[in-house]
């Protein structure tokens, strides 16, 4: 059985609230879980780039702490 990894996307909204979306990898399986709405999905390909997707188009945060 494959090792587990797991890495995190987090954005804030415009009030101040933290979303985080983990990606979890287990051999070539990517799952994506939303912390905040119970979100899940599986992503083979750029799965950060949908977890960016999902934070911006449902939880409206858009605010990386990276990238100051």
């Amino acid at each position: 059985m494959p090792a587990t990894t797991t890495s995190t996307v987090r954005r804030w909204d415009q009030h101040g609230r933290e979303h985080v979306v983990r990606v979890q990898k287990a051999g070539v399986q990517r799952s994506l879980i939303c912390d905040t709405c119970g979100w899940r999905k599986g992503a083979q390909f750029l799965p950060w780039l949908k977890a960016e997707e999902h934070l911006t188009e449902v939880h409206q945060a858009t605010v990386d702490p990276a990238a100051d």
